[in-house]
């Protein structure tokens, strides 16, 4: 079976404008991270998903941080701040990630929830300053690629590749590679991205 590719243009773009562009016809697909939710599946229809839910964490200045005693930052239409809305904390809003981490330093904000994976470094350089807390959650259903609801065929192009890339194994030997999410990443697929097959 030969393998068919396609020609692929990157361009970047701001978090909070990102679904507004793809629906304007700016670019066919959105590959930046967004996890899967039912609020966004009502506007884009999502790929199956390339990588499972991953944990997001809190990062203060201090373990003993109450959640509840000031505001949460988060980023601007993310489920992270969806999240921190719903769930009785007063939730403050910037439109970038470095914004919610200067928001806790400066003390606007008495935490920040984020991926873990994006917090963890901080946590690690700041010599103490920045402390993750113990507390996780798990929110969405994973991360997939975002496509205009007229652009079914395309969706299933990409599709058939990340089951593919599911089934031969690839896929996972993406993820743990050291550069990306390293050897002992909770986000490989194993057996469960074989389902199918």
């Amino acid at each position: 079976m030969q393998a068919r590719h396609l020609n692929c243009t990157w361009t970047t773009n701001e978090w909070d404008s990102i679904i507004p562009n793809l629906q304007s016809g700016n670019y066919d697909v959105i590959i930046a991270g967004m996890s899967i939710t039912p609020e966004r599946a009502e506007i884009v229809d999502f790929s199956q998903g390339y990588l499972q839910p991953t944990p997001s964490a809190y990062l203060a200045l201090a373990k003993d941080t109450d959640l509840k005693s000031g505001p949460v930052a988060a980023q601007t239409s993310t489920i992270q701040a969806a999240f921190v809305a719903e769930n009785g904390m007063t939730l403050v809003e910037y439109a970038t990630p470095e914004e919610t981490v200067a928001a806790v330093k400066n003390g606007e904000a008495v935490a920040v929830l984020a991926d873990s994976d994006y917090l963890k470094p901080i946590a690690d350089e700041s010599g103490g300053t920045l402390v993750l807390l113990d507390q996780t959650e798990m929110i969405g259903g994973g991360v997939g690629m975002a496509f205009r609801k007229s652009d079914a065929e395309l969706r299933a192009k990409f599709d058939a590749a990340i089951k593919s890339m599911k089934c031969d194994g690839s896929l996972d030997a993406m993820i743990t590679k050291p550069e990306y999410f390293g050897p002992d990443s909770p986000l490989v697929w194993g057996e469960k991205g074989k389902e199918g097959c």
